[in-house]
């Protein structure tokens, strides 16, 4: 297990990620499905050139809501990452300084694009996250799956992930001042607002339209029942 510091110029990155797009801090959602869907897409153009021989017929991206624990799961089985990979990608965030942050975009607190100009797609998950895991496994042959954890602060454990699929998950545990993302239909919105045509199939269950279906079978397995011992 290794532990870190994230690269960065200030340690109030994600206080300050938090304050100049909290009226815009849905879009976390957004840029981790728009992350999901780029892993997927360059699994698949590895595939077309011959470098990935598995079937990706299926491929998904699945969103799951734990309102009980408190975490979103976004799931995707695309390229996955290793742990020098994760270590380059996530660790090393581009600012130069917090004065230059806070200039440039002074005026423009309900701009969702400020996350963009820095790269910053991932740790938009901090606007709604008081602690981001990424479960990751490469699609190359022989790597460890890795297990990055981080609070909100500059500081980040990674060790060996225990995950045995191909692809990345990332928990997101919701800070409660963003407890309104744990419901189901606020999710659903928010897929349908962003994400509606994505090229990538995406997988979200609605628990209530889940345990309906399954009333509905039950009551379905009873009406055979009574029905085969009326005609007995």
């Amino acid at each position: 297990m290794a532990k870190g510091k994230i690269n960065v110029a200030v340690e109030n990155i994600f206080p300050l990620i938090k304050r100049f797009l909290y009226s815009d801090h849905e879009i976390f959602l957004r840029e981790l499905m728009s992350n999901a869907t780029d892993a997927t897409l360059k699994l698949k153009h590895l595939s077309s050139i011959g470098e990935f021989k598995e079937n990706l017929d299926d491929v998904k991206i699945e969103v799951k809501v734990d309102k009980k624990g408190k975490k979103i799961h976004i799931i995707d089985q695309g390229i996955g990452m290793t742990k020098e990979e994760v270590e380059k990608y996530i660790n090393d965030i581009a600012f130069s300084s917090a004065d230059e942050f806070l200039e440039k975009y002074k005026d423009e607190k309900n701009d969702s694009g400020i996350i963009g100009h820095f790269g910053l797609g991932f740790y938009s998950a901090f606007m709604v996250g008081r602690e981001v895991e990424i479960h990751t496994k490469s699609y190359m042959k022989g790597e460890d799956a890795a297990h990055w954890i981080c609070d909100g602060s500059p500081e980040y454990t990674l060790k060996k992930s225990k995950r045995t699929e191909r692809g990345t998950e990332i928990i997101i545990h919701i800070d409660d001042d963003s407890l309104e993302f744990l419901e189901d239909q606020k999710i659903k919105e928010l897929l349908l607002k962003y994400n509606k045509f994505m090229p990538v199939p995406i997988k979200f269950v609605l628990k209530k339209l889940l345990i309906l279906s399954i009333r509905q079978k039950q009551q379905k397995i009873k009406m055979v029942k009574k029905q085969r011992r009326i005609k007995k």
